[in-house]
């Protein structure tokens, strides 16, 4: 089984996935930041490594996905190659970070690899505002984040309610996190869970 997790930066995908495979004894797939060696340069200039960037993530979600179906294990992962292309891509393009060239070019990359992948089992998406991404950005200190904008933060939400109000690739579960702290608090995570098992029962009702 796959199940995948979507949500802006900050909004807590990465420690609700290592928390949900922990729990269900789940495989953890974790987005590849540390190691993306695009990523500082991104941040401080958006024209030029937009496009850079964008491939290499897409190219790294892509392997992963295979590596997911390739196993019979259940795998939990940090993010969707949809949120690369519907989500940050776009995001880019709308806001000149990225010319039409290239995301043209980007999204004929990205649909020829759609003909090899299927969509997650089950998709979680972290419904999270402003206030609450800043904050849990901060908290986490990532010294290349500081350069990130709320107008830029603004444009993904935008992104990401429109992405979601039209899903329609498999089963999904949004969760309003705005008012929870699950990496703190025993009861938002049992909250979590059971949200998440009932949705894991009806795949197999």
């Amino acid at each position: 089984m796959h199940i995948a997790i979507s949500g802006n930066i900050g909004s807590g995908k990465s420690s609700l996935a290592e928390m949900l495979g922990k729990h269900f004894n789940w495989k953890v797939n974790q987005e590849d930041v540390e190691d993306n060696p695009y990523l500082l340069d991104f941040y401080e200039d958006m024209h030029k490594w937009a496009f850079h960037l964008q491939v290499y993530f897409l190219n790294s979600r892509f392997k992963q996905i295979k590596e997911i179906l390739s196993h019979k294990e259940t795998t939990i992962q940090d993010r969707t190659i949809y949120e690369d292309a519907y989500i940050f891509a776009a995001n880019l393009n709308h806001s000149g970070y990225m010319n039409n060239r290239d995301h043209q070019n980007y999204l004929q990359l990205f649909h020829s690899m759609m003909d090899y992948i299927q969509a997650p089992d089950l998709l979680i998406y972290l419904k999270t505002d402003i206030p609450k991404l800043v904050s849990q950005i901060q908290k986490r200190g990532r010294s290349y984040e500081d350069n990130m904008s709320i107008k830029y933060l603004k444009n993904l939400n935008t992104h990401y309610e429109n992405w979601i109000t039209g899903y329609n690739k498999g089963k999904l579960l949004v969760i309003d996190v705005n008012n929870l702290d699950f990496v703190s608090r025993k009861e938002d995570f049992s909250f979590i869970v059971n949200l998440v098992d009932r949705e894991i029962n009806g795949l197999f009702a």
